[in-house]
């Protein structure tokens, strides 16, 4: 039969919030109920009566705790069929009683990993016998209701209300695959910890929680969030969040956590269209906004600063999706709430995950975030040109922009402005090309500018290029076999170029 009458309990928890009206409901309807530990005391402190699972399996908790439920008499009970005739011989032969719903949680594994660095006290927190309790009763949901967390119970609590002590398959089905969910993402967990130091190569994520998208790139694509951005931001105004406001919101902060001068960026499909560094924050945001204020309509702005109403007011002019900053004062949040629809998000000290991974063919590409950023001092100089102070900060300012550009990419910058940049383009003359124009559409001079690139130069003809926009300092990562024509060009003509040695592909 489908329904199934719960008759018998086994309730064995860490976390106890939650539980009182569960256990009364249960009580109530005369559910007997097996409990271990604190778990019992728990139960006894409530007034309601509970049997030892002690009693039931005639041996005591062993081993400080590490074995209390691992025996047939709690096991058998779980897992017979009762449907099988042998089964139940067998419960009645070693007077084994049936346990119909299992109530469990897990030791606080991924807590304990986040608050120590005691080996011992993270391994204590790797639980058997509560695992194994969750997988038995899974396995059995065609009789057994496993209940395998405390966010659960509101649900099991409505069950008990509205239909007594009956359960369908349905919902034991519903329960048992929350369970599963349950215990894989916790041997994941486990098995992250153990694989830092052993490097095991196999790829294993696990992430409950899910954000629903109104749809993915395109309205006609289902997508969804795994993750929670509560976790990275707080959200005080507008509407929901969109796949692609996501994708710009990663490559915003990612890029605005680069620096360290009052500064803001502006992102429009994941690349930067506007980005300065100064000396006061309304000054970041007006030279921003200036390299390129087309693209800028529509996009995502980032800074590194508390944002206050005189700075909101001049934000407030340009129709963006998202603003996301440490903090805004109450008369920018009076300004900047005007618009409906707008996001304006706080940004939480959350660091980002230091790898990333995407699924493509039959697979899935890992690998470690581009963590390398490059000071005036992991510059090396190949020409005889020895830059001014102002050039090495633009030509560090430059190349921590081209870092977070699609590829192919050139970055034209100067005074620590975004001039402009060619970005996603199959050739680095084409990007450097789209560049130029780009900057001199918005009335930007590029003498005295400085040229950076992701990647290194191939031919000399990119450099002679700038040289004759007015470009007069280049920074690169340098290793082509033909790198010295591109270094005798500079010399030739009274250039700086300092390489790197590290290249900055993003695709």
């Amino acid at each position: 039969m489908s329904i199934k009458t719960i008759k018998s309990a086994l309730i064995s928890v860490y976390y106890k919030d939650g539980l009182e009206e569960i256990v009364r409901k249960l009580g109530e309807m005369n559910v007997r109920i097996f409990s271990t530990g604190g778990t019992y005391t728990f139960i006894e402190g409530l007034g309601l009566k509970a049997e030892k699972v002690e009693d039931l399996t005639t041996y005591p908790s062993i081993l400080g705790g590490r074995v209390k439920t691992l025996h047939p008499g709690v096991f058998g009970g779980i897992l017979a069929r009762r449907e099988n005739k042998g089964d139940l011989e067998q419960l009645a032969q070693y007077k084994i009683p049936e346990i119909d719903l299992v109530i469990v949680d897990l030791y606080p594994f991924e807590e304990t990993v986040r608050l120590t660095d005691n080996e011992d006290d993270i391994i204590e927190k790797i639980d058997i016998g509560g695992i194994s309790l969750i997988r038995a009763a899974a396995k059995n949901h065609k009789d057994v209701l496993i209940v395998s967390g405390r966010e659960q119970y509101p649900e099991l609590l409505q069950i008990l209300k509205e239909t007594g002590a009956s359960t369908t398959l349905e919902q034991r089905k519903q329960f048992a695959a929350r369970a599963f969910m349950t215990s894989s993402h916790y041997d994941t967990a486990i098995f992250k910890y153990f694989n830092s130091d052993q490097k095991i190569p196999v790829f294993r994520e696990s992430i409950n929680d899910s954000y629903p998208l109104r749809y993915g790139e395109n309205p006609h694509q289902k997508g969804v969030f795994f993750g929670n951005p509560d976790d990275f931001f707080t959200k005080l105004h507008g509407k929901e969040l969109s796949y692609n406001n996501l994708l710009d919101l990663d490559s915003a902060v990612s890029l605005i956590d680069e620096f360290r001068d009052d500064t803001f960026v502006i992102i429009k499909h994941n690349n930067a269209c506007g980005v300065a560094s100064r000396e006061n924050l309304i000054d970041a945001w007006k030279d921003a906004l200036a390299c390129d204020p087309v693209s800028a309509y529509g996009g995502v702005i980032a800074t590194n600063r508390k944002i206050d109403e005189t700075v909101a007011k001049e934000i407030d002019r340009l129709f963006f999706e998202i603003i996301i900053a440490p903090g805004f004062s109450e008369g920018a949040i009076a300004v900047l709430t005007q618009k409906k629809n707008r996001i304006i998000l706080v940004r939480k000290d959350t660091v980002p995950a230091s790898y990333s991974f995407r699924s493509l063919l039959n697979g899935v590409l890992w690998q470690e975030r581009d963590l390398s950023t490059q000071t005036a001092g992991d510059m090396k100089l190949v020409t005889d040109r020895e830059p001014s102070d102002q050039e090495v900060l633009d030509m560090v300012f430059a190349n921590i922009i081209v870092k977070h550009s699609k590829s192919n990419t050139i970055v034209l910058a100067r005074n620590r402005q975004l001039c402009a940049s060619g970005i996603g383009q199959t050739s680095r003359v084409d990007a450097l090309k789209q560049a130029i124009e780009k900057a001199v559409s918005f009335g930007f001079s590029l003498k005295g500018s400085v040229m950076a690139s992701d990647a290194f130069f191939p031919f000399p003809d990119c450099v002679e290029i700038a040289d004759k926009a007015g470009v007069v300092a280049v920074v690169q990562p340098g290793g082509s076999v033909r790198d010295q024509e591109s270094i005798n060009y500079c010399r030739e003509h009274g250039m700086t170029m300092m390489v790197t040695g590290i290249r900055h592909f993003k695709h």
